[in-house]
């Protein structure tokens, strides 16, 4: 804003200035050109001729002039011992006339040139002269006409300080109304800052609130979103660190144990003892791995990048389950039925998400039962399914088998949740469902069992 009124009042400075020279030099001309056609076309009103006396031709021009105030009209007869001047007799706005300064007045008759600009200290005086052609032994002769642009230049000089003066105001209120506005759109972003000062690993609940649909709010709306996936991501490692310490901390106590009481053993029996201990130790260790992959996995599961989906003919894709199904048990495995449609999933993902239904399924079924996996199309979603002829799952333990390290009850025909035994399995199941954007449903199973559906959208 500085600059741009800076700008203004420049700008209108040279343009008032500008305008007092083009004015000065109208003047100029206009008094010179008055004064040659005089000259050329006047007549002398006693004789009713020509003029032949240059002093009675200045006389009579000026009597008959009326020039501006800042216009000083003369006429100059250079005489011995001093010249003559002749003017109107009026006051001229000026601290020095040009009439009451001789020195001057020789500068311009002096001067070959017909216009120019005389620097005084008493101030600037533009000028133009006619020089009148002496009749016999006349003294030479001339008509000045001068302008004293003083008075112009200080009322452009009046008009640019009132200028300033407005502009310093303008520019005064501009800077409060701005720091206003300014304070008013960037309380937001100053909440933002305050919010993110505020938040700690222990704390990241916090949330910015959004008014208006104006770009703050966007910011604010965006701040927000990085806050639930910073507290998504935080969860997810905490919730790592808890399930790892949970779920390992029993097969450490075991291997520990067993190799307390492999080190006290003497004898030859304890040579069988030792093998034992090494035989259990190495399965603990080998469940250990298996909790530790399963749960490396689930922590995947929170990235973006967990599913990465492309074309897959659903039906080719079923029928790959099926055979490597089918070498997990001695079970009547069944295809009754395959989606003929083409979907975006990630192949790898969706199989390992059945291969671990179909290991549920043949955990909880005997030898010849009934085991049928496939694939259908439905109005508004793609559903892969794993249905077994089981005991099923109590009604009670339906919404938790889907939870981390929990299980139904094997007393009352429970199930658990996956292979490695420690609860992981449906998690991972429901983790990729999930990257898909889509479910798993637990369902009975006509005649008894369970059937686990995974829901996808349709492709």
């Amino acid at each position: 804003m500085a600059v741009a009124l800076a700008a203004v009042v420049t700008t209108t400075r040279s343009i008032l200035l500008r305008d007092v020279e083009e004015r000065t030099s109208q003047i100029l001309t206009q008094e010179s050109s008055e004064f040659r056609n005089f000259v050329s076309r006047g007549r002398d009103p006693g004789t009713g001729q020509p003029f032949t006396d240059a002093r009675r031709l200045l006389n009579l021009y000026l009597e008959r002039q009326y020039p501006d105030p800042a216009e000083e009209l003369l006429g100059y007869i250079v005489e011995s011992p001093r010249p003559t001047v002749i003017r109107q007799p009026r006051d001229i706005p000026s601290r020095l006339p040009l009439f009451q300064d001789p020195a001057s007045l020789a500068l311009i008759a002096e001067d070959t040139a017909r216009t120019g600009t005389l620097k005084r200290d008493s101030g600037e005086v533009s000028w133009a002269k006619v020089p009148i052609t002496p009749t016999g032994d006349e003294p030479p002769a001339m008509f000045i006409v001068a302008f004293h642009s003083d008075r112009a230049q200080s009322s452009a000089q009046n008009v640019v300080n009132i200028l300033l003066v407005i502009s310093g105001v303008a520019l005064l209120m501009t800077c409060a109304v701005g720091w206003a506005v300014a304070g008013s759109i960037l309380a937001p972003v100053r909440l933002v800052r305050a919010t993110a000062a505020q938040l700690t690993e222990q704390d990241l609940t916090r949330r910015i609130p959004i008014r208006g649909r104006d770009d703050i709010s966007a910011l604010a709306e965006t701040f927000n979103a990085m806050l639930d996936r910073l507290e998504r991501a935080f969860a997810a490692q905490r919730r790592f660190v808890d399930d790892a310490g949970h779920e390992l901390r029993t097969p450490i106590t075991i291997v520990r144990g067993h190799l307390e009481l492999m080190s006290e053993g003497e004898g030859p029996e304890s040579v069988a003892e030792r093998r034992e201990t090494v035989r259990l130790v190495t399965d603990e260790l080998d469940r250990m791995s298996r909790i530790v992959e399963d749960l490396l996995l689930l922590a995947k599961a929170e990235r973006p990048d967990f599913v990465q989906p492309a074309p897959v003919q659903l039906a080719e894709l079923t029928a790959d389950v099926f055979v490597k199904a089918r070498a997990l048990g001695d079970r009547r495995w069944e295809l009754p039925e395959v989606a003929e449609c083409e979907a975006q999933l990630d192949a790898q993902r969706i199989t390992q998400a059945m291969v671990q239904l179909a290991q549920n399924a043949v955990e909880h079924t005997g030898p010849g039962q009934a085991v049928h996996i496939g694939s259908r199309l439905t109005e508004r979603h793609v559903e892969l399914y794993v249905a077994d002829s089981g005991p099923g799952v109590p009604a009670e333990d339906a919404d938790m088998i889907f939870e981390r390290f929990r299980r139904g009850d094997a007393r009352r025909g429970g199930r658990t949740g996956g292979g490695s035994g420690a609860g992981l399995g449906l998690s991972i199941v429901k983790a990729i469902a999930e990257g898909h954007h889509g479910r798993v449903d637990l369902r009975p199973t006509p005649g008894g069992g369970a059937t686990f559906v995974l829901v996808l959208e349709t492709p």
